[in-house]
C-alpha cells in the first residue's frame, strides 16, 4: 500500500509464509494490491536455502515473470538443481571440521567459507558440520603453548579436517597456531586460508626448523626469522586499501604432491588475494625439513 502510494505498482508479490496459501488469500491480496492472483506467488519457509528455487519453480515464478515482461516461454532445466539438493537432503557420510578463529562470534564472518565446504560436501554426497572454535580459548593467561589454555585434545577431538581462515591483526594468532601444532602431530588434514597459511609457515618454522622467534613482519617487524614477509610488489605501499594482489594466480603442482592429485593437472588457476608471502630466503630451507610448497 504504502508502495502505490509513492507510485510503485507491484507486477508480483512474493509472500513469506510458514503455511501454503489458501485461494482465498491470494484473491484477497491480489485484489487489495492491484495484481493478478497468480502473480502472488508463495514462499514457503524451508530448511535449505538451495530449495528456494525450486519451491518458486513449482509456484510458476519463472512463466509470470517471463509473462510480465512479455518475454517467450522456454523450458526450465533444474534437473541438475534437483540432483544437488537431494544430495544435501540425503548424504551418504558425515564429516566435521574445525574452524579456529578469531570471528567466530560474529555469525556471517566466515560465511563464504562455511559455504564452500557445504559445497564440497555436496560434491561428495557428505554432511559437512563445522565446529566453530575461538582461537584465543588456546591461549588463555598470555600462555602461547600447547596444552595451556583450552586443551586442543578436547576441543578438536575427531574431527576430520581444521581449517584456519584469514584474519587481520594480532589477536588470537598464538591460538590459531596451538591448533595448527595440534594438526601437523596428529596427521589431521589441514586448510589454511590467507593467514591460516601464513600461521602454518611460522609454526612449522618454530616447532620444526627451531626458529622459535619465527613470525611474519606483519606482526613483528623486528623478528630476526621473517618466514612471512611482503610481496615485492608491496615493498613501499603506504595505501593500504584495495592495494592488494589480486586475480587468478597459474600454479603449478608438483608430480606425487597431494595438490596434483585432487586437482588431476599439473597447471592449475586460483584467485589471490594477499599482501603477504612465503619469504624466498627461508623457503629452501622449510622445505629441507620438510614442509613442502606444491
Amino acid at each position: 500500500e504504502r508502495l502505490r502510494e509513492i507510485g510503485i505498482q507491484p507486477d508480483i508479490i512474493l509472500c513469506r509464509t510458514e503455511r501454503p496459501l489458501t485461494t482465498e488469500t491470494r484473491d484477497k491480496i491480489g485484489l487489495y494490491c492491484s495484481v493478478r492472483p497468480e502473480a502472488v506467488v508463495e514462499a514457503l519457509d524451508t530448511d535449505c536455502i538451495y530449495n528456494i528455487p525450486l519451491i518458486l519453480h513449482r509456484e510458476k515464478l519463472d512463466t509470470v515473470i517471463l509473462h510480465t515482461l512479455h518475454l517467450r516461454p522456454r523450458p526450465s532445466r533444474l534437473r541438475k538443481w534437483e540432483e544437488q539438493v537431494n544430495l544435501l537432503r540425503q548424504p551418504k557420510d558425515t564429516c566435521e571440521i574445525a574452524m579456529v578463529g578469531k570471528y567466530i562470534k560474529l555469525q556471517d564472518s566466515y560465511k563464504s567459507l562455511d559455504e564452500a565446504l557445504y559445497h564440497a560436501g555436496m560434491a561428495n554426497r557428505t554432511c559437512v558440520r563445522i565446529r566453530k572454535v575461538d582461537a584465543e580459548g588456546f591461549e588463555k593467561a598470555g600462555s602461547l603453548s600447547l596444552g595451556k589454555g583450552e586443551d586442543p585434545a578436547k576441543v578438536l577431538k575427531d574431527v576430520a579436517g581444521i581449517l584456519i581462515p584469514g584474519g587481520f591483526g594480532t589477536r588470537g594468532v598464538e591460538g590459531m597456531m596451538v591448533a595448527i601444532r595440534y594438526a601437523r602431530e596428529n596427521k589431521i588434514p589441514f586448510f589454511g586460508i590467507c593467514l591460516g597459511l601464513q600461521l602454518s609457515v611460522i609454526e612449522f618454522s618454530r616447532n620444526v626448523c627451531g626458529w622459535k622467534e619465527a613470525h611474519s613482519t606483519e606482526f613483528n617487524p623486528q623478528t630476526p626469522y621473517p618466514v612471512i614477509s611482503l610481496l615485492s610488489s608491496q615493498q613501499g605501499v603506504t595505501d593500504l586499501g584495495g592495494t592488494m594482489r589480486l586475480g587468478s594466480y597459474p600454479c603449478v603442482l608438483s608430480a606425487g604432491s597431494i595438490g596434483r592429485r585432487v586437482y588431476g593437472k599439473k597447471r592449475v588457476g586460483e584467485r589471490h588475494r594477499h599482501r603477504f608471502e612465503v619469504n624466498p630466503d627461508f623457503s629452501g630451507e622449510i622445505t629441507k625439513k620438510g614442509l613442502l610448497p606444491v
